[in-house]
Formats: C-alpha cells, sequence, structure tokens
C-alpha cells in the first residue's frame, strides 16, 4: 500500500471519451474509471491529480507531467513514457506488463510493493523514490539513476541493472539472483559486502 494520502481532489472526471490531454494543463482532478487507452499525450501537464481505475493501456505519453499525483489500480499494459516527470507520484496497486519508460525524472515517486517485472526503464531519474519490497524480477533498469532510493526487500533476481546507480543497494536487503551489472557495479557490492576488492 502507499503510504502517502492523496492529494484532495477539486473537480471529477468519468468515462473521459476521445480524451486528448495534449498540451492540456489538469490541477486537482479526480479521473475514475477513465479508459485513456492509446492516448497520444505529448506535453500534456497533470498537477496533484488522482487515478483510480484508469486504463492507460498502449499509450504513450511524451514530454508529459504528472505531478504528485496519485494512481490507485491503474492498468498500464505496454504504456510508454518518454521524457516524461512523474516526480512525487505515488503508485498503488497497479499493473505495468510491457510498461516501458525512457528518460525522464521520477524522483521522490513511492512504489512500496508494485510489481515491475519486465517493465523496462532506461535513463530515469529514480533519486530518493520508495521501492521498498518492489517486484522488479526479469525487468530492465539500464542507466537509472537510484540515488538515494529506498531497496529494502526489493526483488531483482534476473533483472538487467546494467549502468544503474547502485550506491542506495544493501546487497544483504534484496534478491539479487541472476541480475545482470557491470564490472563497476560488481566492485561498489563486494564493497558494501565487506570485501576488500583488489587487482
Amino acid at each position: 500500500m502507499a503510504n502517502r494520502r492523496a492529494p484532495a481532489t477539486e473537480s471529477t472526471v468519468r468515462d473521459w471519451d476521445d480524451a486528448d490531454p495534449s498540451g492540456q494543463t489538469y490541477s486537482r482532478v479526480l479521473f475514475l474509471d477513465s479508459d485513456l487507452t492509446e492516448v497520444a499525450n505529448t506535453g500534456g501537464v497533470f498537477e496533484e491529480c488522482v487515478f483510480r481505475g484508469v486504463r492507460f493501456n498502449a499509450s504513450t505519453h511524451t514530454d508529459a507531467a504528472f505531478v504528485n499525483c496519485t494512481f490507485a489500480r491503474c492498468s498500464f499494459f505496454d504504456t510508454t513514457f518518454t521524457r516524461c516527470k512523474l516526480m512525487g507520484s505515488t503508485f498503488d496497486d497497479c499493473t505495468y506488463n510491457l510498461l516501458e519508460a525512457d528518460g525522464g525524472d521520477w524522483s521522490f515517486t513511492s512504489l512500496p510493493g508494485e510489481d515491475l517485472r519486465g517493465a523496462e526503464l532506461a535513463g530515469v531519474k529514480l533519486r530518493e523514490a520508495d521501492l521498498t519490497g518492489v517486484r522488479a524480477a526479469k525487468a530492465s533498469l539500464r542507466n537509472v539513476d537510484l540515488s538515494g532510493a529506498m531497496l529494502q526487500r526489493a526483488d531483482f533476481t534476473g533483472a538487467d541493472l546494467r549502468g544503474s546507480d547502485l550506491t542506495s543497494l544493501d546487497p544483504l536487503t534484496v534478491q539479487l539472483r541472476d541480475a545482470i551489472i557491470d564490472l563497476p557495479q560488481a566492485m561498489a557490492i563486494a564493497q558494501a559486502l565487506g570485501l576488500e576488492v583488489r587487482p
């Protein structure tokens, strides 16, 4: 469960047919059980909005912003985020099958216990994000900034972590079996385990 309170909303949108948020700004709106399947959102801005039961399936979001938003029981099947800002947003009981994120700032997001198995994130900033207990087996987290992130009990079994900042990772509290890492990461993990690395 997310550990942050959802922002107070001032209006409600249901059944948002023919949605085109591109270039629009929405503040403190509750989107309830809406279908945003295959929406192409370029530059849309959502501030302190709440999405409950919203289907983002096969949608694309480019240079868009979801700042301090809450996503509850949403579906992100085959959703693509490109250079998007999701700072401070909270995710609770969502599905992420085939989700892709390329670039963008997801710092301070909250995804505790979420199931990111198979998701692909590349070049995303996840600074000080809450990834406690996240399930990311076989996910691809390439060149992701995880500095200051909470990673306790995270499952990265078989995940591709190459190029990512793992300085916040305690190898004794996460699952790393079969994970793919690069040589600098291997040295950092060895040192975190108290090993002395020598040439």
